[in-house]
This record gives C-alpha cells, structure tokens and sequence, in this order.
C-alpha cells in the first residue's frame, strides 16, 4: 500500500475530489481578491504570518529555522486535514476556501502597493509551491472522500455493497498518502527555504 504505484491508483480514486478541491481553492480565491467584507479576517491572517517570518528572520540560521517552521506547519497541516475529514469533510473544505481567500486577498493588497506580482509569482511561489500547492490540494481531496465515506456508511444499502471501501480501509490508504504527502512537502520545504528565499533576498 506504501508503494508509489498504490498511492497512483488511489489518487486516480479520488480525482474528483482532487478537482473539488481545486475549485473550492480557486473559488476561495476569488473571495479573497473581490469581497473586501472580509478584510479583517483576512488581515489577521497575514499579521499572524508576518509575526512568525519577523521572528524566524531574526534567528542565527535563517535558511534552517524557516525550513523547520515551513516543514512543520505544511506536514501537520497536510496530516490534520486529511485525517479530520472523518468529521463529514468539513474541516479540509474549509481549510481550503480560507487558504484560498488568504491568497487572492494577499495578491490584491499587492496589486495595490504596485508590487512587481510576476517576480513574486516566478520567484515567490512558483519554485516551492508547484510541489507544495498540490501537495496540500491532494492532501484536502484524502480528507474530503474520508467525510463522504463517513456520510456512505451511515447508509445501510451502501454498507451492503462489498466493493465499496470500509472507514478501516481507507484509513490505511489514508496513512499511505499522508507518508507521500509528507515526502512531498519535505521537498517542497528544503526548495522554499534555500531556491525561493535566495530569489526573494534578492529581489529586495
């Protein structure tokens, strides 16, 4: 089950979910970068962000204490929703409309101050972030099937269909992607932590 061509044939299970994700993020997204209603939230946020990052810069191995603090909160991150979407699938697609806003409203803010956004892009997010935003998006997509595999179960006729999977299976399948996830994440964390933050130094 650990094997990559396992992992494979479970995301091709849940390529839906995958595609749900990907529109409740760019739907949360949207949110952010039009509906100036929800300013205040989202600017608490980013000041909670901004705090970590003042703190992280003023440490004596820069490059190591944002790898460990980027790894961490990703692979817990990734991990938590995965596994709370037994609680019907809510907290992954609220973890991923919240994300989403976060960034459109961080990107309009920029779009504001003039801020070269196709620097921040290229150098910014592109690096790490084509690894780590489908890392989080699959991640989301796991604890999303996990509610609806909840909500199936509740049903006495799908519990009498053999074929469909029980919460026990795909709890381990669930465990198979999260050390993937994880495997990915890592890579994207050594990249955001030397590539990206090398680029963003000297783009300042």
């Amino acid at each position: 089950m650990l094997s990559l061509r396992s992992f494979c044939a479970t995301l091709n299970e849940i390529k839906w979910y995958i595609a749900l994700a990907c529109v409740l993020f760019v739907g949360g997204y949207f949110i952010g970068h039009g509906w100036s209603g929800l300013e205040t939230f989202l600017k608490q946020q980013l000041e909670g962000i901004g705090q970590i990052k003042d703190s992280l810069s003023n440490s004596s191995n820069k490059e190591l204490s944002f790898f460990v603090f980027i790894f961490y909160n990703n692979a817990l991150k990734a991990i938590f929703i995965m596994f709370a979407g037994i609680a019907f699938g809510l907290l992954p697609l609220g973890f991923l409309i919240i994300n989403g806003m976060v960034i459109g409203f961080l990107i309009r803010v920029m779009s504001e101050n003039n801020v070269d956004l196709l620097t921040v892009v290229v150098r910014g997010l592109l690096p790490h972030g084509i690894l780590e935003i489908p890392a989080i998006l699959i991640a989301a997509a796991f604890g999303m099937r996990f509610g609806v595999l909840v909500l199936q179960r509740m049903s006495k006729r799908y519990r009498s269909n053999t074929a469909n999977p029980t919460i026990g299976m795909w709890t381990k399948k669930t465990a198979a992607g999260a050390v993937w996830i994880t495997l990915v994440l890592l890579v994207a964390a050594i990249i955001e932590s030397t590539i990206t933050f090398w680029l963003m130094s000297g783009a300042a």
